[in-house]
């Protein structure tokens, strides 16, 4: 059996790392939640999280456009089909 890779398979322990950052600063927002730290500063970590996190995801749909949309991935084979993943993906992204 032939494994698969992902798009983001290269550059794995990189995505782990950024990942690990984002954990930390969730934990950062918590703690300054617990020590009732002042509600602007509460968000504005809230939005580097945002941020940081939107940051890594178009990173990864980087990485499936170029690597298993052109048939490395196990992603659908049909260029509709590729749009309509492509264009659903982006547009969960945006639905915030």
């Amino acid at each position: 059996m032939t494994e698969v890779t992902r798009g983001y398979s290269a550059t794995k322990d990189q995505l782990q790392k950024r990942l690990s950052r984002i954990e930390g600063q969730v934990r950062g927002v918590s703690k300054m939640v617990d020590e009732d730290r002042y509600c602007i500063d509460v968000l504005t970590q809230i939005n580097a999280v945002r941020a940081a996190l939107d940051k890594v995801a178009l990173g990864v749909l980087d990485d499936h456009a170029r690597h298993c949309l052109l048939g490395h991935g196990g992603g659908p084979t049909d260029p509709d089909e590729q749009v309509h993943e492509l264009m659903g993906a982006v547009g969960r992204m945006l639905s915030r």
